[in-house]
């Protein structure tokens, strides 16, 4: 029976280590898919002059996925079901930062309020900004994720033979 407990103490650790490492993923996939949702947005609207709706319509769905459902909750928006307030574009997302979160909620929030030159240089102003983060981001990822699950396993070790 001590070892059952032991080995589920010891699971614990390292799953809560994985549940870490999977945070710091998230947030820098979540960057790769919005610099790539910006890029999007500066070509559709340049040259193909798409509308908002059918540029996500036409996402693939692994930045879908990695988007976390913040492009649901704009084209509720646009549809006019869901107000566009920062509660309801971040419903579910739970890894960003406060004031990364305002900074992407202005983003959204000047989609398709301006003209198609001021609009290019809103986005391209956005997607700078975005890319510093998200280089920052993936440096805390290559750092921080690998090391939480170690921890996670040395944590669980460590009680093991502590227990033990």
């Amino acid at each position: 029976m001590k070892y059952i407990l032991l080995a589920t103490l010891a699971a614990v650790c390292v799953f809560i280590g994985f549940v870490f490492s999977r945070k710091y993923r998230r947030r820098a996939r979540f960057y790769q898919a919005l610099l790539y949702l910006c890029q999007k947005f500066d070509i559709e609207i340049n040259y193909s002059r798409e509308r908002l709706k059918n540029i996500f319509a036409n996402l693939d769905e692994k930045h879908k996925n990695d988007l976390q459902g913040i492009e649901k909750n704009f084209i509720s928006f646009l549809d006019g079901t869901k107000p566009l307030e920062k509660a309801t574009l971040f419903e579910g997302v739970t890894f960003l930062k406060e004031d990364e979160k305002d900074l992407i909620f202005t983003f959204f929030k000047s989609l398709g309020r301006s003209d198609v030159d001021s609009q290019t240089k809103e986005i391209k102003n956005f997607q700078a900004r975005f890319e510093s983060i998200s280089s920052t981001v993936n440096n805390e990822n290559k750092k921080y994720g690998s090391l939480s699950i170690k921890l996670g396993i040395v944590a669980g070790l460590l009680l093991v033979v502590v227990f033990i």
